[in-house]
């Protein structure tokens, strides 16, 4: 059970205003979220930074004498104002670990100084004066209201970014989507469905479509046909995205009926749904896959352990080849590859190829360096393919784009 509190809405904007997503969880239980623990590793790097600062190199070139932590605020976008890498948070929260004895707990109204002396730089939490109240302060008349205890710690991107994502895009197995049940008919002789209308669907000829518990209506998925994502390189097909177009819930199931009097079989009867939110129209032919459970799981960004390379095989959207920051791509390294939630990896752009015709009479081939375009980071891995979402960019990224390793 959650453990809630009665807050005075004349508290401090970090204890009264409404809650922001948790850190590094992006789900949708917050207080279950933000205990996440902390890795031997990053307590160790944050451990040593914390003794002895970090170089003035690694702080970002206009990293601000002072901040005061604000509203809409994300730990990926503080890290970026004090350092060079963003994913690298162990090193900011061991710049003050005296204050900030938890990395997943960083909340609108603190004051973060920046302190510099014999080459190094520390960070270090302002303690406000007697009587003195944070900048986002909100006086209001006395009224109490219910919240969160762990709800208004910061997140660690902005969480509209992938939360549809979390739901939306599947990687299946071509066969097992052809199995799923299907929408067979839609209600006044429609074509096109949408939010609103009422459909009937039927499962396979063994499994008919009913709900799990009876009298309780359950809710699915809808999806097109998958499309294949194949390996730039390779061409191997690494699985296949299913389309996904919207919401349903199941309210009546599919039956028999009664056997006829002059002793034939009854005709099937379809199974009941209402559509609860579409992304896109639907039709008939479509398939419906069960909502799965809330995943509750860390996104902290971090740099993978280990050398990694891969290629973007797919830009998530309809006939899109191109992505630009804060869109979502799909790369061919997935957790049999070693790939976690959080992992980071650059993004670098293919380089031109060119003809040499610097020198009369040759015409030499050339293909200048690949250079990197920005970062993504992994949300959503499968076996042989991940989601990731593009943090950072300077160009546009295409579909054959390589990623690797942050350095």
């Amino acid at each position: 059970m959650q453990k809630h509190r009665m807050i005075p809405t004349f508290a401090p904007t970090s204890q009264a205003l409404a809650a922001l997503a948790v850190l590094a969880g992006l789900i949708a239980t917050p207080a279950l979220a933000q205990n996440f623990p902390i890795t031997p590793g990053q307590r160790s790097t944050a451990e040593q930074v914390a003794q002895a600062g970090v170089p003035l190199s690694e702080l970002a070139p206009n990293a601000p004498e002072e901040y005061t932590v604000k509203r809409g605020d994300t730990l990926w976008g503080i890290s970026g104002l004090f350092l060079t890498r963003p994913w690298r948070w162990p090193e900011l929260w061991g710049m003050n670990m005296e204050e900030v004895s938890n990395p997943h707990r960083i909340y609108p109204g603190q004051q973060l100084v920046l302190e510099k002396s014999d080459g190094r730089a520390r960070l270090r939490m302002r303690q406000l004066a007697d009587g003195e109240q944070p900048s986002e302060t909100i006086r209001v008349s006395p009224r109490a209201r219910v919240e969160l205890l762990a709800d208004t710690a910061l997140p660690t991107l902005k969480t509209h970014l992938i939360e549809p994502f979390l739901s939306e895009p599947v990687i299946v197995d071509e066969q097992a989507l052809l199995k799923a049940p299907r929408i067979v008919a839609a209600g006044d002789s429609r074509v096109l469905i949408t939010r609103g209308d009422r459909a009937y669907a039927r499962g396979a000829a063994a499994t008919p479509l009913k709900q799990q518990v009876a009298g309780r209506s359950d809710e699915y998925r809808v999806f097109r046909e998958a499309k294949p994502l194949k390996d730039p390189q390779t061409r191997a097909i690494l699985g296949y995205e299913a389309q996904y177009l919207g919401k349903a819930s199941l309210v009546r199931d599919e039956t028999i009926e009664a056997t006829a009097t002059d002793g034939k079989k009854g005709a099937v009867v379809p199974a009941t749904i209402d559509i609860l939110s579409a992304k896109e129209e639907m039709r008939v032919g479509d398939r419906l896959l069960p909502v799965p459970p809330r995943e509750f799981q860390s996104y902290v960004p971090h740099a993978p352990a280990g050398p990694m390379t891969g290629t973007i095989v797919s830009v998530y959207g309809d006939a899109v080849s191109v992505a630009g920051q804060n869109q979502v791509v799909v790369i061919n390294k997935g957790t049999a590859d070693g790939v976690q939630n959080g992992h980071v990896l650059a993004i670098l752009k293919d380089g031109e190829r060119r003809i040499d015709k610097s020198q009369a009479g040759e015409r030499t081939a050339m293909k200048l360096p690949d250079e990197r375009n920005g970062l993504l980071m992994v949300f959503r891995p499968f076996e042989k393919l991940s989601y990731a979402l593009i943090l950072e960019i300077n160009d546009t990224v295409k579909v054959g784009d390589r990623v690797e390793n942050p350095r």
